[in-house]
């Protein structure tokens, strides 16, 4: 578990981990696209299905816009092709069992939900330049409404 928040400027943390599709994916092999990596708690529960289906619905203009999008969860390789496959997703995501790319995005934490406190996926997204900098990092997002705001926030609607 990590306090780490990520700011504006700091070099984003390097990850390569197993797609939805069993292929490895490293924040290298993005280089020179911006990135708009993205963390959810777990594949086809009801508010992260709205907010993958919010991004393949998004995907077309922030894509012409230069953004890649990768959604990134503790949920295992074939968990996420079923996730993928049942909702037509788009866009890669990437398995993190063990937590360690979400714990260096400061996306795995201490929440408290109806009153319980326990350690889980804290709802993130990270907007990482060509370069590999962070460009701006939200923590704590909603499911709901939140790649509508990404994409204002953006200067793309």
């Amino acid at each position: 578990m990590t306090d780490t928040r990520l700011q504006p400027g700091d070099p984003a943390p390097e990850f390569a981990l197993t797609t939805d599709s069993g292929e490895p994916l490293s924040l290298a092999d993005l280089r020179g696209h911006r990135v708009i990596l993205y963390a959810y708690p777990a594949a086809m529960t009801p508010g992260c299905t709205t907010q993958a289906c919010d991004f393949r619905d998004s995907l077309g203009s922030l894509k012409a816009a230069g953004y890649e999008v990768v959604g990134i969860s503790p949920d295992p390789a074939e968990r996420l092709a079923k996730f993928r496959d049942r909702d037509g997703l788009t866009f890669p995501l990437v398995s993190d069992p063990e937590h360690a790319v979400l714990t260096a995005y400061g996306a795995w934490g201490e929440k408290k939900n109806y009153g319980r406190t326990y350690t889980g996926v804290i709802r993130s997204t990270f907007v990482i330049d060509p370069a590999g900098a962070i460009e701006r990092a939200f923590y704590n997002v909603k499911a709901t409404g939140h790649v509508a705001k990404l994409r204002r926030d953006l200067g793309l609607d």
